[in-house]
């Protein structure tokens, strides 16, 4: 079937056709994509041929070894346990300065030795992240998960242990014993994003939907024209992450039913459920070549799974708390997992075994991301610091900390590896020049406060940055001009989480826990 197709099939079982879906793209061809070299050099050259906006913050070296010195550590209070990380505790946070795109200067100065930090509500030790009342911010929560939290800018660079098995590849769908059968469903005049009539919790289902649901966009060339074509029905609880294969093919989605589901990436269908954690889900990522995935857990551990059978290949043991964000390393042989237990462990993928532990803040890990070859990570937390280590060493390389200190529940290298993209509880997007320090973009007028929202770059089109929001709308902005270029309407809960396909202009999105759906949404593709 295809992602045009408005008829209906229905078939049983989970067992499905495991090889990648009929229309992979072919990656090195310009109607199809872009291969990552074009995607990094496109980026480069945007970014080189604009003036950039920059802030004061500051960028700040380790002042001793495990980046545990810094002065601002934050309260604890506030924080309770529950299903799936990605939310948090309503705390009380400064409201951001207004939104406008001409003039992004922050006045204020940095944290000092001299100068204890303020601490925030809802801040430190605690249960699962992004769930709970914040969804802990990108979890969907089996019980209550709490966190909590300004801007600034001004300037002229120019940016740019043992293994064990899972349920067998023939299993039913994430539930046990289901007693109905999965649909997948097309609506060509569909209005809304409704589950389809005689589904049930216990079913998965496919739904098209029109494009006539989604955007509220000035009409304008220059700016994309996302609509709303599939809407994914089949989590029980909030959805916490959704990510694409690096090939294109697939889209797993992860929530705090403890349960990771894979769909076909270009018509939605599904394909199967990996079961086996003892706790919601707050994460999941893809290795390099597509083949398999690995999930963070509110029951303190790391799985690997194979995509084709469904089978967990190695659990990870070693972090004393949930853990909320996972990521591979570009060529897939390291696997880094930040915790609620302040730490970054570093794990050999082959032997599963821990090989290093960064004792890298003094809040909860909220988002880790490696640079394109692999020889950095970088880290954000809820004590408001970014940094950067070097992954052969295990020494923080460098501290960024924006004046105001918002907690920072978000981070990622750009596409060249030159910047980094953090995301704020002060309703604001950043973009970095790590190297100096200088904040050279902000992007505003979404709302964030309560949770840990993904961030994304678009490259496959123009160059947006993409973020999901507590309105219930995701937001596209123009990476040089930040002004909002589009924003998609259709989720009825907060966005949590989105991710860029890599290919083509696909964008997907999945929704806390009056939602629990993900929606793939298109733009001329």
């Amino acid at each position: 079937m295809t992602p045009e197709a408005s008829t209906t099939a229905e078939h049983t079982g989970s067992k499905r056709d495991h090889s990648p879906p009929a229309e992979p793209p072919a990656p090195d061809t310009e109607e199809n994509g872009q291969t990552e070299s074009a995607k990094r050099q496109r980026f480069d050259e945007d970014m080189n041929s604009e003036s950039e906006d920059s802030d004061n913050g500051v960028l700040q070296h380790p002042q001793s070894s495990g980046g545990k010195s810094h002065n601002m550590h934050r309260s604890s209070a506030g924080k309770t346990v529950g299903g799936g990380k990605r939310y948090s505790a309503p705390p009380s946070r400064n409201s951001p300065v207004d939104g406008e795109n001409t003039s992004d200067e922050e006045s204020g100065e940095s944290m000092s030795e001299e100068e204890p930090a303020v601490p925030r509500a809802g801040r430190g030790k605690g249960g699962g992240k992004m769930f709970a009342s914040k969804m802990l911010a990108r979890k969907a929560l089996s019980t209550s998960r709490h966190n909590s939290d300004s801007d600034g800018s001004s300037g002229d660079e120019s940016p740019d242990d043992g293994d064990k098995p899972m349920a067998p590849a023939n299993a039913e769908p994430y539930l046990s014993a289901p007693t109905t059968t999965q649909s997948i469903q097309s609506h060509g005049n569909a209005q809304s994003d409704h589950v389809m009539e005689g589904t049930t919790p216990t079913q998965t289902s496919w739904q098209s939907e029109t494009p006539n649901t989604a955007t509220s966009r000035p009409p304008d060339s220059d700016k994309p024209d996302y609509v709303l074509k599939y809407s994914l029905v089949g989590h029980r609880k909030g959805v916490s992450s959704v990510k694409f294969s690096p090939d294109g093919n697939w889209l797993a989605s992860a929530s705090a039913d403890k349960t990771v589901k894979l769909w076909n990436a270009y018509n939605g269908k599904y394909d199967k459920t990996l079961e086996g954690h003892g706790g919601g889900l707050s994460d999941v990522t893809w290795s390099s070549d597509s083949r398999y995935l690995a999930t963070g857990s509110d029951d303190k551990t790391v799985r690997i799974w194979d995509r084709d059978s469904g089978r967990t290949l190695k659990i990870l043991r070693g972090h004393t708390n949930y853990v909320f964000c996972v990521c591979y390393n570009p060529k897939s042989t390291l696997l880094a997992s930040g915790s609620f237990d302040e730490t970054v462990r570093i794990w050999d993928v082959q032997t599963g075994k821990c090989i290093r532990t960064l004792p890298a803040h003094s809040d909860p890990v909220v988002a880790l991301n490696f640079n394109r070859d692999g020889s950095m990570i970088v880290t954000c937390s809820y004590d408001g610091l970014i940094r950067i280590w070097d992954i052969t060493t295990g020494q923080c390389l460098k501290t960024i900390v924006n004046d105001n200190n918002p907690a920072v529940s978000f981070v990622k290298f750009s596409p060249n590896s030159k910047y980094i993209l953090a995301a704020t509880q002060d309703n604001t997007l950043r973009l970095w020049n790590y190297h100096t320090g200088k904040c050279l973009k902000m992007y505003k007028g979404h709302l964030n406060e309560n949770y840990c929202c993904f961030g994304a770059f678009s490259v496959t089109g123009g160059k947006w940055i993409v973020s999901g929001s507590e309105d219930h709308c995701i937001y596209l902005w123009n990476l040089q001009n930040k002004e909002i270029v589009q924003k998609l309407q259709g989720h009825t809960d907060v966005v949590l989480c989105v991710d860029c396909h890599p290919l083509k202009n696909i964008i997907a999105s999945g929704s806390l826990n009056k939602d629990k759906s993900v929606k793939i949404w298109k733009y001329d593709c």
